[in-house]
């Protein structure tokens, strides 16, 4: 009795119940959430029954009284659930829908070689960890290293050492979300269930629990690379090969198709499948790739980071500092601006640390991380303006890399490789900032002062000067003289798009582009999303490499 995993709960139950908009506060027990369901199935006291949360979010409305909402699935163990929920006449107690993710059916085609899978970031992770446990016994390379060959040099870099080009905040085990908050919340429509599955190999693996059904997921950055860790292990369990300091060099393409790759400029590998998970950040990638296979350019945001104390954010969105059960709050803000810019926050940290987040020398750009507790004083999140190909300035496609890569020696220049800082009221009247208010830094990484005017173009820093009071409006203190601005966000998606057709092939034949740096997903779950999609897509044409070495 009591509360259970839904799967579980499924395999004692055809068919459960789902309860829809059940309401406490959130303060409520266990007890409470139990006694609340036999209230609304009207079930006797001793009427044996196991549920499972489906869904939970917040209800702040009449802050600070605070309710949490949630989707229950409910098994009643003396069966008769389509008679207790007709019987109950009530819209917001159905039948429980099955939402369980399904694999396809392997395809016909023989393999001539494994399939070759190039970077080892949410996208490639999950596109291998599907295509080994299927029996495709896929080879993974990632230019970086392990993630705790990474940790050790993020750690060192931050810390005042030499930037490692290969392994860095941007490349390595995991990707660039694994020095992050780690948000699992998507706006991806997902009719085949392939973010269930996500959450779902996240947990089997280390994650908490809590991610199955919270509105807003999170697993931080120190247990994150614990679980890439245990991904990657189980994919060599099951077949699969990891390589790291592995870097795709070069690729090898005749008649309109490719036959193999080279790693770090001396192995040849050859390969009929090639899936290309290489993350926004690899730009030497992306201009080899120019002139080989179809590309366009596309939108994404530039701006800084913005630091406020978490205190006062919760202030704001609990009505009260500290709320006993609920952690650190977040926010999602927007506003369009007169010149007709839109000005958002994105990549919310709560309780985080804004850090230098470069891959190459002599260019900075900076993200947000939180570990799990989300404990950090200052809440941080990026506030970005909306930049599109015609700001590029450049003609071709890698124009907006470029245009990237000049903020990024700007911002560099601007403290000589430290993250440049500036308080709010000396960016809005257009000076360098000399020293802090109130709000100190959450850094990795050292800092200086400077005037982030000197590094954003003056359409952004325009917009982001008339958006500020707007979002002051929404959250109180928001444009607070002392709120730390930080430079630059240039990594909030790739600048350009590797076109792929219905079948998840480039215009060159067995090339897959996936995830995020190939310009089709915007945070960890939904390139992992993506890199589900990918090994269907693979798996639905050939069959297991496994049925061809027998």
């Amino acid at each position: 009795m009591g509360l259970g995993d839904r799967n579980a709960c499924r395999k004692e139950c055809t068919e459960m119940i789902r309860i829809n908009n059940l309401k406490l506060p959130c303060s409520h027990s266990e007890a409470d959430l139990q006694k609340k369901i036999y209230k609304l199935l009207k079930l006797e006291a001793k009427t044996p029954v196991s549920w499972t949360i489906v869904r939970r979010s917040l209800d702040a409305r009449k802050k600070p009284q605070l309710f949490f909402i949630y989707v229950i699935d409910v098994c009643v163990m003396a069966g008769n659930e389509e008679k207790t929920v007709r019987f109950l006449h009530n819209p917001d107690i159905v039948m429980a829908p099955e939402e369980r993710y399904q694999f396809p059916k392997p395809g016909m085609e023989r393999m001539k070689q494994r399939p070759v899978i190039v970077g080892m970031g949410p996208a490639g992770l999950f596109c291998g960890y599907l295509l080994a446990q299927q029996g495709y016994a896929p080879i993974l390379l990632e230019r970086g290293g392990d993630v705790t060959q990474r940790t050790k040099a993020v750690e060192q870099f931050w810390n005042g050492e030499a930037l490692d080009p290969s392994t860095n905040v941007s490349f390595g085990e995991g990707g660039a979300g694994t020095f992050s908050d780690g948000k699992l919340n998507t706006l991806v429509k997902d009719k085949m269930f392939r973010n269930r599955k996500v959450l779902e190999l996240f947990v089997r693996h280390g994650a908490p629990q809590e991610i199955l059904y919270l509105q807003k997921p999170h697993i931080g950055t120190d247990v994150l690379r614990n679980v890439v860790m245990e991904m990657r292990q189980q994919i060599i369990r099951m077949g699969g090969e990891v390589r790291f300091h592995a870097q795709v060099t070069g690729f090898d393409i005749a008649d309109g198709a490719i036959r193999g790759v080279y790693v770090n400029g001396t192995e040849y590998l050859p390969c009929q499948t090639l899936v290309l998970a290489i993350g926004h950040s690899a730009r030497d990638t992306f201009y080899e790739l120019s002139a080989k296979l179809f590309m366009e350019p596309k939108a994404f945001a530039v701006g800084v980071r913005i630091e406020h104390p978490q205190s006062m954010i919760n202030l704001s969105q609990y009505g009260e500092e500290q709320v006993k059960g609920l952690g650190a709050a977040d926010y999602k803000l927007t506003c369009q601006t007169s010149n007709g810019r839109g000005v958002y926050s994105f990549c919310m940290c709560p309780g985080g640390f804004v850090v230098n987040a470069s891959s190459e020398p002599g260019r900075l750009a900076v993200n947000g991380m939180s570990n799990h507790a989300r404990n950090e004083k200052n809440a941080n999140s990026a506030l970005i303006v909306t930049v599109t190909p015609d700001d590029f300035g450049g003609q071709g496609v890698l124009a907006g890399v470029e245009f990237q890569r000049k903020l990024e020696e700007a911002a560099f220049l601007q403290c000589q490789g430290r993250i440049p800082v500036q308080l709010y009221r000396d960016f809005a009247e257009n000076r360098p900032s000399t020293g802090l208010g109130e709000v100190s830094p959450c850094m990795k990484g050292a800092f200086g002062f400077a005037d982030l005017n000197q590094v954003l173009p003056k359409f952004a820093a325009d917009a982001m000067k008339e958006a500020m009071p707007v979002f002051g409006s929404r959250i109180r203190g928001f444009d607070r003289e002392d709120a730390l601005l930080s430079g630059v966000e240039s990594r909030t998606s790739s600048p350009l798009r590797i076109v792929r057709d219905e079948n998840g092939e480039s215009s060159v034949k067995g090339i897959y582009p996936c995830g995020e740096g190939a310009g089709y997903a915007g945070g960890i779950t939904s390139a992992a999303m993506d890199g589900i999609r990918t090994a269907e897509w693979i798996a639905s044409r050939y069959r297991p490499w496994t049925t061809e070495s027998l």
